[in-house]
């Protein structure tokens, strides 16, 4: 699989249908590969017209490793940025969406429509508010603004997230993956066992570096409040959230949507944060949608 230098970061990505197609590119989240993706739903945005880009961030799956660079823990970080300090962080979400925009560079992609999820979804509000010119559109899914007033992570999703498995044994980091999968998941469309293990099993196999979440983290927290960034969009924007999100309450997608001038949103009962195959079909509809009326293009 190809890998690119992008922001000076070498960068494992993936493309797939017609490179004469318009592009799309998936930002993935917090500690997450760009496995994470379901193959159903890049061939069904594929099916749409685009050809669709998914990359590993920095730090995480087959891309560079900033292995030996210290973060601080959270409790420090969350501190710092309540009292009005910058942390000192190995590198901020700020430098991941200039890696967003490197790839595009390295792939000669002019325009892309940006897609991200979670974490991926904050890092691309920062290369909607900062290189619109780069942007055909900007889609959001299960993402938040930073603002300290919106609702917490429930306490046993976000413990399930930043929890250790017992042991570096498959088997243990199987019986976590799941574990985490089922906290966070969508009540409506739990994930079948068989097919979430061998999923668990294929992530591992693939790379296991969780040191990389531990920066991932102190970025994201020490990105803080982004409702002055997010209000600076000017891209077509969509927003997807799921009603029943455990790790990123509803509000934050109510919030990213009330702050951007224009942003249409769509929350659907009984979707947590994952990207369950029931879901496939319609949230790629929905996000071909709102790319296609971007640019005008007949759905």
């Amino acid at each position: 699989m190809p890998q690119t230098t992008a922001n000076g970061v070498t960068i494992h990505y993936e493309d797939h249908g017609n490179p004469s197609d318009p592009a799309m590119l998936l930002i993935m989240g917090f500690g997450a590969q760009l496995t994470l993706w379901p193959d159903e739903l890049v061939e069904a945005l594929v099916g749409h017209g685009f050809r669709v880009i998914r990359y590993d961030n920095r730090d995480v799956g087959l891309s560079q490793k900033f292995t030996g660079q210290k973060a601080s823990g959270p409790v420090k970080l969350t501190l710092l940025t309540k009292i009005g300090l910058t942390p000192r962080v190995p590198y901020t979400l700020a430098d991941m969406a200039e890696d967003a925009v490197g790839l595009m560079d390295a792939l000669e992609i002019e325009r892309a429509h940006i897609v991200g999820a979670s974490m991926g979804g904050m890092i691309a509000q920062h290369v909607a508010a900062k290189h619109a010119d780069r942007c055909l559109s900007f889609t959001q899914i299960f993402s938040t603004t930073g603002n300290p007033k919106l609702p917490a992570a429930r306490k046993e999703a976000l413990q399930a997230l930043v929890k250790r498995p017992d042991s570096t044994e498959e088997a243990a980091l199987v019986a976590h993956g799941m574990h985490l999968a089922r906290t966070i998941g969508s009540p409506a469309y739990p994930a079948e066992e068989e097919r979430l293990r061998e999923r668990v099993e294929a992530s591992i196999r693939r790379s296991f570096y969780p040191e990389g979440g531990t920066r991932h983290l102190a970025a994201i927290l020490a990105d803080g409040d982004r409702r002055g960034i997010v209000r600076g969009i000017t891209v077509p924007t969509l927003v997807l959230h799921g009603e029943d999100d455990p790790l990123v309450p509803c509000e934050g997608g109510r919030d990213t949507a009330a702050c951007i001038p224009g942003a249409m949103i769509r929350t659907l009962p009984g979707w947590g944060h994952d990207l369950p195959l029931e879901l496939v079909d319609e949230l790629a509809d929905a996000i071909a949608g709102h790319a296609h009326k971007a640019t005008g293009v007949p759905a």
